[in-house]
């Protein structure tokens, strides 16, 4: 179970890194700061949703070390495949619920009027 919860924290973490240095990379080259309002929608959704994942992960890790170390007779019928799926799948669905209910509310706000965010 550790080896497949390593493996989706790693892709997350691949993930979370790819959602800022593409642009970031843009704004280097062309040494422009904007963004547009869906790209910075779109790259706030994609943040939370990642960063939120990863905390979710780490914690259904801690849950899984805790098992191992308090009772460690009874790991494999506690912390089975189908168990460890289960985890991954309530992180990647309350991860998704939550960032894009974060995207949602800022929609709403007033601020975000501008078509073209000058400094991003």
């Amino acid at each position: 179970p550790m080896y497949f919860l390593l493996s989706n924290l790693s892709l997350v973490d691949i993930c979370f890194t790819s959602t800022t240095i593409p642009k970031m990379l843009v704004n280097i080259q062309t040494q422009s700061k904007a963004i547009t309002y869906a790209g910075c929608i779109t790259q706030m959704y994609f943040f939370i949703l990642f960063v939120m994942l990863d905390i979710l992960l780490l914690t259904v890790m801690a849950c899984d070390r805790y098992v191992a170390i308090c009772h460690p007779l009874h790991y494999t019928v506690i912390m089975n495949p189908w168990l460890c799926g289960l985890l991954v799948l309530v992180s990647w669905i309350m991860s998704v619920l939550n960032s894009l209910l974060q995207s949602l509310m800022a929609l709403r706000l007033s601020f975000f009027s501008l078509r073209n965010l000058p400094l991003f």
